[in-house]
């Protein structure tokens, strides 16, 4: 969220040679989380939208906002960590370290593509998103 809210529109439509926009890397991340809540709980799925390239700025934090709070709570409803999420082997660990690779490969992706452009992040962003407790 804190990336999200640093880069402008402008900076939304921005692309990779070949990969998706910085705007589509966020709403594919978004994506998979639902994937995965379909498959693991699809009670959470409850007011979670599915989004496109053409999402809004207003749009992606609010579902970005919930995709991630329902994650959490399946994370949750694994109690330990030899629990399991439904469909993913082999426990809720693993599914964690999944989701954190998965999301910084594609958070890596907006970092580069916004570099290739000649866009970089200011280095209070790029050095604030590893500063959780003071930002």
């Amino acid at each position: 969220m804190y990336l999200l809210e640093a880069i402008s529109d402008e900076q939304l439509s921005i692309k990779l040679e070949k990969g998706k926009t910085v705007l589509g890397n966020f709403t594919h991340s978004h994506n998979v989380r639902l994937m995965w809540l379909k498959s693991g709980a699809q009670d959470l799925l409850e007011g979670v939208a599915k989004l496109d390239d053409k999402t809004d700025r207003e749009t992606l934090l609010r579902e970005l906002a919930l995709s991630s709070q329902a994650i959490r709570t399946m994370i949750e409803r694994a109690e330990t960590p030899d629990g399991r999420v439904k469909g993913f082997k082999p426990h809720v660990t693993a599914f964690v370290g999944y989701m954190v690779a998965h999301e910084a490969f594609h958070r890596t992706c907006v970092e580069i593509a916004l570099r290739q452009a000649g866009l970089p992040l200011s280095d209070k962003v790029a050095y604030g998103i590893w500063e959780w407790g003071t930002r």
